[in-house]
């Protein structure tokens, strides 16, 4: 099988042009090869398709063989490789996801080579029943969780997947994500788990992110994750509807909720790594 390594910030995985190959058992296929010692390495495993709906399909596979609905980087090296490669080689493409279409604004270098992407994320979910997380109110603002004997308050958002962010009043860098996102993750107020999200306010339009990926653990960077981080960061009034810098450990993405159509707009790259075949 031939195979493509990419990343973005640091969110690396395997992707398989399925409109050359096949894959019959993604999911056995994800977990193999992205052990980082006895295979390839990465966070999992994403197979570029055909589609009847869009210009090409994304289906997404955690490292744990677990399929997740949308991952934020990982459609936009979707998009990088099918324009690099003149497979869809337009700038305004769309993408079929689990989560529904996905829009993504491709922009080049003066090479026509994709550098960054610019992705129509649509609307965050709110509604408790929907994201899902077992909640009184709604929206979710103030989900008291208590985990490893520490107590966190959580803002629960979908992005195509379940999120569960909290704010935290110390160095986001030091803080031991593993102890607590791994039980946090499996609460049981999340009926399909959750990714949890643990961010630090430098400023109103300047926050940084940590994530413990539902079926990945801490990965450098989250897509849908940043882009939940921003709007519970403006569901609680802590940033303004405009363009937010997140740092993540693997690099920087730029995130806006509009108000203009409700959408939030993810800004961030996308970068080839090598091909090879197994």
């Amino acid at each position: 099988m031939r195979f493509t390594k990419m990343h973005g910030c640091g969110n690396d995985y395997i992707y398989v042009n399925c409109f050359r190959e096949s894959v019959n058992s993604p999911r056995e296929t994800a977990v193999k090869l992205s052990d980082r010692h006895f295979g390839i390495g990465s966070d999992g495993l994403v197979l570029i398709m055909p589609s009847e709906k869009a210009d090409c399909r994304m289906r997404m596979f955690n490292s744990d063989g677990s399929e997740s609905e949308m991952c934020g980087n990982a459609i936009r090296c979707v998009a990088k490789y099918v324009y690099d490669r003149d497979i869809i080689h337009k700038r305004s493409i769309s993408v079929e996801t689990l989560a529904g279409i996905k829009y993504i604004e491709i922009n080049t270098d003066e090479n026509d080579i994709a550098r960054t992407m610019t992705v129509d994320m649509g609307e965050p979910v709110t509604e408790a029943s929907e994201i899902p997380v077992i909640a009184e109110t709604s929206p979710v603002t103030d989900l008291e969780i208590a985990a490893c004997g520490r107590d966190f308050t959580f803002t629960c958002v979908s992005m195509g997947n379940p999120h569960a962010v909290t704010f935290i009043n110390e160095d986001v860098k030091l803080f031991d994500v593993e102890r607590y996102g791994k039980v946090l993750e499996v609460d049981e107020h999340f009926p399909r788990k959750a990714n949890i999200e643990f961010a630090e306010v430098i400023s109103p339009t300047h926050l940084k992110m940590r994530v413990w990926e539902r079926g990945a653990g801490e990965t450098l960077a989250c897509g849908t994750g940043t882009c939940a981080t921003v709007a519970a960061a403006c569901l609680n009034g802590i940033c303004p509807r405009e363009k937010v810098r997140v740092e993540l450990l693997g690099g920087e993405l730029s995130i806006e909720w509009k108000e203009s159509d409700g959408h939030i707009y993810m800004t961030g790259p996308a970068e080839f790594v090598f091909d090879g075949e197994i």
